[in-house]
């Protein structure tokens, strides 16, 4: 049986559903090449090298959870990644805030990393809050260290940390919500050195765990997803989808 991108992207949206992207993003199938698919090669981002390696394994499709194309484009050549994927016939299927906020997504797989348990939604419907054992934001600092990557770094909380919520990637600025919701500490990929701040102020643990480590693991949980929804299909994780980022 032939399966078409358009075959993977209803499953996709079915995961992912595009109702749930904020109004400024850009989902969906963002590459067409026309071909019908054999493999699929999963990834947060798409750059050069997941490309090079898609292309390697005879991956007709990315599934990403960045989108490739974002802003919209005035020129295109080879040497832009939409072009290069163009130019070796490789479709790309990108799901981002939909992939943040669905059930299974993104700040899910990130609740269950951290031990987050009776999960509520918050943060425009992408970050998770709940409970935990009784912890230390230091705790949670080595636990992403080990499990998401390194570059960790945190603020402690003036009390113990019991409640955690989690937004994936760029969720710094919603500190203050989460402390509204009763968190003790808020885990995320990016916060700027004034949230940090006032989270030292407020009392509030802040861990800082890297955009790449906090949403990383989502391109497996796709890749198993996927497999058990096309099992005549090649389905891989990208090897070469790396933290952009060296750490000392």
């Amino acid at each position: 049986m032939i399966v078409t991108v358009q075959d993977v992207l209803a499953e996709m949206r079915r995961i992912a559903p595009p109702e749930l992207a904020q109004s400024w993003d850009n989902v969906g199938l963002l590459v067409d090449a026309g071909r019908p698919v054999s493999g699929i090669l999963t990834a947060l981002d798409i750059t050069p090298a997941v490309v090079s390696e898609a292309d390697v394994l005879g991956c007709e499709l990315i599934v990403s959870h960045h989108p490739v194309i974002f802003q919209p484009l005035k020129s295109l050549s080879v040497k832009d990644v939409p072009g290069m994927l163009m130019h070796k016939g490789i479709s790309a299927i990108c799901m981002h805030t939909n992939l943040d906020a669905a059930e299974g997504g993104v700040n899910d797989t990130l609740a269950d990393i951290l031990g987050i348990r009776d999960t509520q939604v918050f943060a425009d419907g992408c970050g998770r809050i709940g409970m935990v054992d009784e912890t230390t934001a230091a705790h949670l600092a080595k636990l992403c260290q080990t499990t998401l990557g390194p570059g960790v770094h945190y603020v402690e909380a003036d009390h113990p940390v019991t409640r955690v919520a989690e937004v994936s990637g760029g969720g710094g600025s919603y500190w203050q919500e989460a402390l509204e919701l009763g968190a003790d500490c808020l885990v995320t990929g990016e916060a700027s050195h004034h949230v940090a701040c006032d989270a030292k102020r407020c009392g509030i643990g802040l861990v800082v765990a890297g955009h790449w480590g906090t949403e990383h693991p989502i391109a497996a949980v796709l890749k198993n997803r996927l497999a058990q929804a096309f099992p005549d299909l090649k389905v891989e994780s990208a090897e070469t989808d790396r933290d952009p980022y060296t750490y000392f």
